[in-house]
């Protein structure tokens, strides 16, 4: 019994033996397509390369992974072929004619079967793959414009408009030419998803305010998702009449009428600077992927009629209707699989990853990737900035204002920085942060965004793909549970699976953690950061003490700029405006803002030290630094002589820096305002442990619970007078 890989091979050489390719109706002439037949050749023979590859990856399962194939979506080569190779694609997993087409514009093939060579070392998991060395199965590469991505759903659509929203801001910064079209392509059923549902009207709402939005969305539509049906013309009544998105629909069967659809959606996209719906209708052929048994799920009439669908057999009809014989093609046929049959033994015997060094090595960005730091601003360019804050400048000021402050003389140097967000333009922030900034610096570098936090995230990831530096806005912590992915799933992973030849630089801002009054409840007090701690190569730092706010910010954006670096600047709403420290009145917590080059550097994993004391060690962070050094204080009275250490770096934890400052202490009690399981505290007490701490450890967490609203929260929130018992209990050796 054969597998429907060996029927489908031996439909088609049937058919060009015995002459028997299907009667077809094309819509248009080569010609009036815009089309030679020379193209159309070259068309063949990448399909002919999607399929012996896909063919070889069905039958030779632990030499290939991951056998999604592209066979049936062949239309792609032809919508790359009505591209630039200087428009940036975002591409869907069954694109590896997209692909191979841009390696046959490109001109740089070296010997013959180089590309063939290079997309079966990426089927075969070898560390020689030139896109992601080996971690997975991804398309991409530098000179096509492709950057490599795993998306399996349509999590990297918010990134395309991201990208294309760039293509009129960045400027000089750019990676793209300013007359660049975006392509995204994606699945029939991925259409669905909620991510690409935002991602469209995104780009409409954009388009709608008459923001350039030079986008194409390139919408595969094979009639089915694994198992589930799409229904009969749901696709074309969901995007056909939206207001703003212009809709091409072609038959990705004909390739010189997707070529035609192609340049029609590019060309108005580039003229007009608006998105487009280009619905490609396409054959999904083998089943889904290697382990999807298609019979247990279709007939096999209905199987075979999609079979009778395949592109291949219509580009072949075509040509032979073009005048070329039947022999010929079939002759192309077995070359290209004697070729694949010849490629694959080297391919198979190259080297793996067999190390888990090997593998972590592309986790963060190479220093070959580091750029230089910008030009310090001139006295005069600063001056100019501030002259209408000079009452504000000689006053001590609380936390919020030095984040706002620094966050201009952030934006005053790295020219290639943008700030957007829910509400940080005209409002200033839901808190005043960013207030002043939009008058400034303009709407083209401090934007108000509609309220869509995977929108938000993706623009950054895209705009940082095209030259620039990214300083989005979360809200809220709890805002950013539904767009997590957009961080984990799409930019944390860039550089892992680019092997370090992509970065998405940025410094992601979040207002969170507990205490917050008023607001209240669990949405404006939440303390989940573990979201983010256990993302490999992304960096997490929180600023409590106003002094410390803009010297982290700078080293954030400095690690963003010139070592293209993630970010998340994890601000404490309650200590927005704190103004006092230890009595009424007081004002301790508040301190002058200073300019950049007067403010005391802070680098990458220093710690804050408060204090000398050698009875108690108090690790902390955020709200628990404020209320530490106010229990400090309190217990010197009773002859408890501590210091307080703020970590400041929560992910990487700063690990060398906290050993130097607790080595003269006797005792340590880390002090997390988080939930106690799963915590920051959890893994600070191993590692304390593990690096052979003698003194004894105590710790002091949170309730593993939401935040209730108003009193009820403080039955659930780590407290002062908490602190002040176990601070006094391990003292005294009675913890």
């Amino acid at each position: 019994m054969f597998d429907r890989a060996t029927i489908i091979e031996k439909n088609f050489r049937e058919a060009l033996l015995l002459d028997t390719l299907p009667e077809i109706d094309p819509k248009r002439s080569l010609s009036d397509a815009g089309l030679t037949l020379p193209e159309l050749v070259q068309f063949f023979d990448i399909q002919l390369m999607v399929r012996h590859t896909d063919l070889l990856s069905r039958r030779t399962k632990g030499e290939t992974f991951y056998s999604i194939g592209s066979s049936g979506h062949d239309a792609m080569a032809a919508v790359a072929w009505a591209t630039r190779l200087s428009d940036m694609a975002f591409l869907h997993y069954r694109d590896a004619a997209f692909q191979l087409a841009r390696q046959k514009m490109l001109a740089e093939s070296g010997e013959a079967d180089a590309h063939l060579h290079d997309l079966l070392l990426s089927f075969a998991a070898s560390s020689d793959d030139p896109v992601s060395g080996g971690r997975h199965k991804v398309l991409g590469g530098k000179k096509i414009f492709i950057p490599p991505q795993t998306s399996t759903i349509a999590s990297h659509l918010p990134k395309a408009v991201g990208a294309a929203h760039s293509v009129a801001l960045a400027g000089n910064f750019a990676e793209m030419p300013k007359d660049s079209v975006v392509i995204c392509s994606f699945g029939d059923a991925s259409a669905n998803h909620s991510t690409a549902q935002g991602a469209i009207n995104a780009s409409l709402w954009a388009t709608y305010q008459h923001s350039p939005m030079p986008l194409v969305f390139v919408c595969e539509d094979n009639g089915i998702g694994i198992s589930v049906r799409t229904p009969m013309g749901w696709t074309e009544a969901n995007f056909k009449n939206r207001p703003g998105l212009k809709y091409i629909k072609c038959d990705g069967r004909y390739l010189h009428d997707t070529f035609y659809a192609a340049k029609q959606a590019i060309d108005y996209a580039r003229s007009r600077r608006r998105p487009v719906f280009l619905h490609v209708k396409t054959v999904r052929l083998m089943g889904h992927a290697g382990a999807d048994i298609e019979a247990a799920y279709t007939k096999s009439s209905e199987i075979a009629a999609q079979e009778a669908q395949d592109p291949l057999l219509v580009t072949a009809a075509l040509l032979r209707r073009e005048g070329l014989p039947a022999k010929k093609l079939l002759k192309a046929n077995d070359t290209m699989a004697a070729r694949i049959a010849r490629i694959a033994p080297r391919v198979f015997a190259r080297p793996k990853l067999t190390r888990s060094k090997d593998v972590l090595s592309s986790l963060l960005p190479k220093t070959s990737a580091h750029r230089p730091s910008p030009a310090k601003p001139t006295p005069q360019e600063r001056r100019a900035l501030f002259e209408n804050d000079a009452r504000q400048l000689a006053t001590p000021l609380p936390l919020a204002r030095h984040i706002g402050f620094g966050l201009a003389d952030g934006l005053l140097r790295h020219k290639n920085a943008f700030l957007f967000g829910e509400d940080v333009a005209r409002k200033g922030g839901v808190y005043g942060v960013t207030n002043g900034l939009l008058e400034k610096f303009g709407p083209r570098r401090v934007q108000d965004t509609l309220l869509d936090e995977q929108t938000i995230l993706g623009m950054a990831i895209g705009a940082a793909h095209n030259g620039m530096l990214p300083i989005p806005e979360i809200q809220f912590l709890a805002y950013v549970h539904n767009a997590e992915d957009q961080i984990r799933g799409e930019a944390a992973t860039l550089s892992f699976f680019s092997n370090s030849q992509y970065t998405n630089p940025m410094v992601i801002r979040i207002a969170g953690l507990g205490y917050q009054k008023g607001f209240g409840g669990h949405f404006h007090n939440d303390n989940s950061i573990n979201i983010f701690r256990d993302i490999p190569g992304i960096i997490v730092v929180c600023p409590s003490a106003p002094e410390d706010a803009a010297p982290l910010l700078h080293r954030c954006l400095k690690l963003a700029h010139e070592e293209r670096r993630i970010v998340i600047f994890l601000e404490p709403i309650a200590l927005y405006q704190t103004t006092d420290l230890h009595e009424t009145g007081d004002k301790k917590w508040l301190s002058p803002y200073k300019a950049p080059n007067d403010q005391a550097e802070i680098k990458f994993g220093d710690v804050g030290l408060h204090g000398r004391g050698t009875d108690l060690a108090i690790l902390t962070y955020g709200n628990g630094h404020y209320m530490s050094r106010r229990v400090a204080e309190r217990i010197s009275s009773e002859n408890i002589k501590s210091r307080v250490i703020d970590l400041r770096w929560l992910s990487p934890l700063p690990m060398d820096d906290i050993l130097k400052s607790i080595k003269s202490c006797k005792n340590i009690l880390i002090v997390d305002e988080c939930r106690k399981t799963g915590s920051l505290g959890e893994e600070l007490f191993t590692r304390l442990k593990e690096e052979g701490a003698s003194q004894a450890i105590a710790r002091l967490n949170s309730e593993d619970s939401f935040i209730p609203l108003g009193a009820a929260a403080n039955t659930v929130l780590l407290s002062e007078e908490d602190i002040a018992n176990a601070a006094r209990a391990l003292v005294k050796g009675k913890i």
